[in-house]
């Protein structure tokens, strides 16, 4: 009765990554209300600089009016049908913003800038443009948990997945890329590109120029496309500091090659930077103008509102206001890293070294009773229902190492992040002592087993 779309099993909604949300709903943690539910730790949210954003609409109440610099109201001009080629107010703000977030070390053509409802539509748009039903996208693992939604669901295309390692901190080596492309030839799947998130999620590290310029190299040889999310571009805190992709491309050994620009895409959004995931502002910049052009169609089925059109280029035209908060937010995401981290390795968790993003790559190997992912979910069970922690397991980001897990920081208050930072601690300690009292029994029933065994051939020797 049905289609198969409606019907199949692949949006992957059935993941650890959204049943922990889906828990977590159930029973929220508040400070008064419920100390004893679960605090959610798997949302990729940026809610430290929220007074930031806050103070500049108080201060801007026109636009949250919807009037004009005259005071006049544009009202009945939002309320009424807009282009889907989005207004060119913001356009230009956000290429000059997106512009300041690098250096200012590229620059982006307002042309070639295309408008969605978020980093999800943009990616899913930016797939239909490049592959077909059956083709194949490369993704480095572990990947984002929502791209077998994203990339896949509606679009048909396969994911192959690149298999980074923790001997060498999940860095993509050319070895994992040839293998994972020669993999996909095996299977039949024609490569139509390789997608990369830089900052990385879930990792939260950035990646090299000649890391970069490697893959650039690589989708000329193979004559691909490279897509690179960058939607967590402005949180970089710490160094080394972020390389677009763009930027990686001006070399000029290259550029030698005409159509390298054509076949670079980027994904950006306002979610995490701005901290305005509601808003469901995100972005295609391409130099190819096929697909320009395709995507722009496209985003009719996933524009963003005018009114939030108006309201952000406003925002962004401040560039006193940009500034300010740019370097806050890094400061403050900087500092509640640095405080998950410190608080973790007191529990005897360290994690992965990085520089950017809202969460840290936890390293929680040594708490599994076996070395499987079988053990990693009843791990990720225990954190979940018995610590009251919503984390993420590794395996719902197909990382292939069993004992990871994404910690999201920056989606709670403080205090809030010390009460989980409390209860990690307790129950690493419990899991301590409930080992070493299991270990101990076990030491006393395996001596006395051995005295039963002496004191019997004791006996048996007497007899004779």
């Amino acid at each position: 009765m049905l289609s198969s779309k409606a019907s199949s099993n692949c949006h992957g909604q059935d993941s650890l990554y959204f049943l922990g949300w889906q828990v977590y709903e159930k029973n929220p943690f508040h400070e008064v209300e419920n100390p004893t539910g679960i605090i959610q730790m798997g949302l990729a949210e940026n809610q430290l600089s929220f007074d930031l954003v806050e103070s500049w609409l108080r201060k801007n109440p026109d636009v949250m009016g919807l009037k004009n610099k005259d005071g006049e109201s544009v009202f009945r001009d939002l309320a009424l049908f807009q282009d889907y080629h989005g207004m060119p107010a913001l356009k230009n703000e956000l290429v000059e913003y997106m512009a300041k977030i690098r250096g200012n070390k590229v620059k982006f053509d307002p042309n070639n800038l295309v408008l969605a409802a978020g980093a999800t539509s943009a990616n899913e748009t930016l797939i239909f443009c490049l592959a077909d039903p059956g083709d194949a996208i490369l993704l480095p693992t572990p990947s984002y948990a929502g791209f077998d939604r994203d990339l896949k669901w509606r679009t048909g295309v396969e994911i192959v997945p690149i298999h980074c390692s923790s001997s060498n901190g999940f860095r993509i080596s050319m070895f994992a890329l040839e293998e994972a492309y020669e993999r996909a030839q095996k299977l039949d799947l024609k490569v139509k590109g390789v997608l990369i998130t830089n900052p990385s999620n879930p990792l939260g590290t950035t990646m090299t120029k000649d890391e970069l310029q490697s893959l650039i190299t690589f989708a000329i040889d193979k004559d691909i496309h490279l897509i690179s999310d960058e939607v967590f571009s402005g949180t970089v805190f710490d160094y080394p500091c972020f390389i677009s992709i763009m930027e990686a491309a001006m070399d000029s050994n290259l550029k030698r090659n005409t159509d390298v620009l054509s076949r670079i895409h980027i994904v950006y959004s306002l979610s995490k930077d701005l901290g305005l995931p509601g808003f469901r502002v995100g972005m295609i910049y391409s130099n190819n103008q096929t697909v320009v052009s395709a995507a722009t169609k496209m985003s009719s089925f996933g524009l963003v509102s005018s009114q939030t059109q108006y309201l952000l280029s406003y925002m962004l035209a401040n560039k006193k206001f940009t500034s300010n908060y740019m370097k806050r937010n890094q400061k403050r995401l900087k500092k509640r890293k640095e405080m998950l981290v410190s608080g973790l390795k007191k529990s005897g968790i360290n994690c992965l070294k990085s520089n950017a993003g809202l969460f840290c790559w936890v390293d929680m190997r040594h708490l599994l009773y076996s070395n499987t992912f079988e053990a990693e979910t009843d791990l990720w069970k225990k954190i979940l229902f018995e610590v009251g922690l919503n984390i993420s397991p590794g395996s719902s980001f197909h990382c292939s190492q069993p004992g990871w897990f994404r910690v999201c920081f920056a989606n709670m208050n403080q205090s809030t992040l010390q009460v989980a930072l409390r209860r990690i601690k307790d129950f690493v300690e419990r899991s301590s002592f409930n080992y070493q009292q299991n270990m101990a029994s076990l030491s006393r029933k395996l001596i006395s087993s051995w005295v039963r065994k002496l004191s019997s051939a004791d006996r048996e020797e007497q007899e004779r």
